[in-house]
Protein backbone atom coordinates (compact mmCIF):
# COMPACT_ATOMS: atom_id res chain seq x y z
CA UNK A 1 0.00 0.00 0.00
CA UNK A 2 2.75 2.30 0.75
CA UNK A 3 4.06 1.79 -2.66
CA UNK A 4 1.02 2.74 -4.16
CA UNK A 5 0.67 6.38 -2.33
CA UNK A 6 4.65 6.64 -3.15
CA UNK A 7 3.66 6.21 -6.72
CA UNK A 8 1.11 8.28 -6.86
CA UNK A 9 2.95 11.15 -5.57
CA UNK A 10 5.82 10.66 -7.66
CA UNK A 11 3.39 10.81 -11.04
CA UNK A 12 1.66 14.15 -9.17
CA UNK A 13 5.04 15.61 -8.57
CA UNK A 14 6.19 14.37 -12.38
CA UNK A 15 2.89 16.22 -13.71
CA UNK A 16 3.31 19.31 -11.84
CA UNK A 17 7.13 19.50 -12.63
CA UNK A 18 5.99 19.13 -16.26
CA UNK A 19 2.93 21.81 -16.29
CA UNK A 20 5.43 24.27 -14.40
CA UNK A 21 7.70 23.70 -17.69
CA UNK A 22 5.00 24.27 -19.75
CA UNK A 23 4.07 27.66 -18.37
CA UNK A 24 7.38 28.62 -18.35
CA UNK A 25 7.90 27.99 -21.23
CA UNK A 26 4.80 29.75 -22.39
CA UNK A 27 5.69 32.89 -20.38
CA UNK A 28 9.36 32.97 -22.26
CA UNK A 29 7.52 33.09 -25.23
CA UNK A 30 4.56 35.51 -24.22
CA UNK A 31 7.56 38.00 -23.05
CA UNK A 32 9.56 37.62 -26.69
CA UNK A 33 6.21 37.72 -28.39
CA UNK A 34 5.74 40.97 -26.65
CA UNK A 35 9.68 42.02 -27.04
CA UNK A 36 9.28 41.68 -30.90
CA UNK A 37 6.05 43.01 -31.22
CA UNK A 38 7.33 46.67 -29.26
CA UNK A 39 10.61 46.22 -31.30
CA UNK A 40 8.74 45.99 -34.23
CA UNK A 41 6.21 48.88 -33.43
CA UNK A 42 8.73 51.20 -32.77
CA UNK A 43 10.89 50.53 -36.09
CA UNK A 44 7.98 51.26 -37.84
CA UNK A 45 6.37 54.09 -36.51
CA UNK A 46 10.02 55.85 -36.41
CA UNK A 47 10.04 55.10 -39.90
CA UNK A 48 6.66 56.60 -40.57
CA UNK A 49 7.48 59.66 -38.73
CA UNK A 50 10.73 59.97 -40.61
CA UNK A 51 9.03 59.83 -43.68
CA UNK A 52 6.09 61.63 -42.88
CA UNK A 53 8.55 65.08 -42.10
CA UNK A 54 10.29 64.22 -45.41
CA UNK A 55 6.99 64.41 -47.68
CA UNK A 56 5.23 67.23 -46.07
CA UNK A 57 8.76 69.70 -46.02
CA UNK A 58 8.77 68.45 -50.13
CA UNK A 59 4.76 69.00 -50.46
CA UNK A 60 4.90 72.40 -48.45
CA UNK A 61 8.17 73.22 -51.07
CA UNK A 62 6.05 71.78 -54.11
CA UNK A 63 3.45 74.00 -53.64
CA UNK A 64 5.17 77.20 -52.92
CA UNK A 65 6.90 76.61 -56.04
CA UNK A 66 4.06 76.12 -57.94
CA UNK A 67 1.77 78.68 -56.85
CA UNK A 68 4.91 81.02 -56.80
CA UNK A 69 4.96 79.75 -60.89
CA UNK A 70 1.17 80.55 -61.33
CA UNK A 71 1.33 83.75 -59.55
CA UNK A 72 0.28 86.39 -62.09
CA UNK A 73 -2.27 83.79 -64.02
CA UNK A 74 -3.81 81.02 -61.63
CA UNK A 75 -2.79 80.96 -58.34
CA UNK A 76 -6.10 80.41 -56.95
CA UNK A 77 -7.03 77.41 -58.94
CA UNK A 78 -3.64 76.56 -57.93
CA UNK A 79 -4.23 76.59 -54.76
CA UNK A 80 -8.11 75.11 -54.66
CA UNK A 81 -6.90 72.40 -56.67
CA UNK A 82 -4.16 71.69 -54.02
CA UNK A 83 -6.41 71.82 -51.23
CA UNK A 84 -9.00 69.30 -52.55
CA UNK A 85 -6.06 67.33 -53.47
CA UNK A 86 -4.77 66.71 -50.11
CA UNK A 87 -7.81 67.08 -48.14
CA UNK A 88 -8.70 63.64 -50.26
CA UNK A 89 -6.05 62.31 -50.16
CA UNK A 90 -5.96 62.88 -46.50
CA UNK A 91 -9.25 61.43 -45.95
CA UNK A 92 -8.64 58.13 -48.15
CA UNK A 93 -5.72 57.89 -45.91
CA UNK A 94 -7.58 58.00 -42.48
CA UNK A 95 -9.72 55.60 -44.03
CA UNK A 96 -7.29 53.05 -44.98
CA UNK A 97 -5.67 53.64 -41.16
CA UNK A 98 -9.37 52.87 -39.51
CA UNK A 99 -9.27 49.54 -41.09
CA UNK A 100 -6.11 49.03 -40.33
CA UNK A 101 -6.34 49.61 -37.20
CA UNK A 102 -9.65 47.32 -36.85
CA UNK A 103 -8.36 44.47 -38.51
CA UNK A 104 -5.01 44.29 -36.90
CA UNK A 105 -4.34 40.71 -35.67
CA UNK A 106 -4.24 40.05 -32.27
CA UNK A 107 -1.52 40.50 -29.52
CA UNK A 108 0.74 36.81 -28.83
CA UNK A 109 -1.40 35.36 -30.90
CA UNK A 110 2.07 32.79 -31.86
CA UNK A 111 1.31 32.11 -28.08
CA UNK A 112 -2.17 31.63 -28.17
CA UNK A 113 -1.90 29.35 -31.10
CA UNK A 114 0.73 26.77 -29.05
CA UNK A 115 -1.12 27.06 -25.94
CA UNK A 116 -4.18 25.93 -27.97
CA UNK A 117 -2.11 23.06 -29.00
CA UNK A 118 -0.99 22.35 -25.32
CA UNK A 119 -4.40 21.87 -24.19
CA UNK A 120 -5.37 19.64 -27.25
CA UNK A 121 -2.46 17.44 -26.41
CA UNK A 122 -3.11 17.42 -22.52
CA UNK A 123 -6.88 16.50 -23.65
CA UNK A 124 -5.99 13.90 -26.21
CA UNK A 125 -3.50 12.50 -23.32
Amino acid sequence: MAQEGKGLLESLTAFATTLVGVVHTRLELLSTDFEEDRERLFSIVTLYLIAMFCLVVGLVLTIILIVYILWETHRLLALSSMAGFFLLVGLVLWGFATHKTKTKPKLFSASLIELLKDKENLDGS
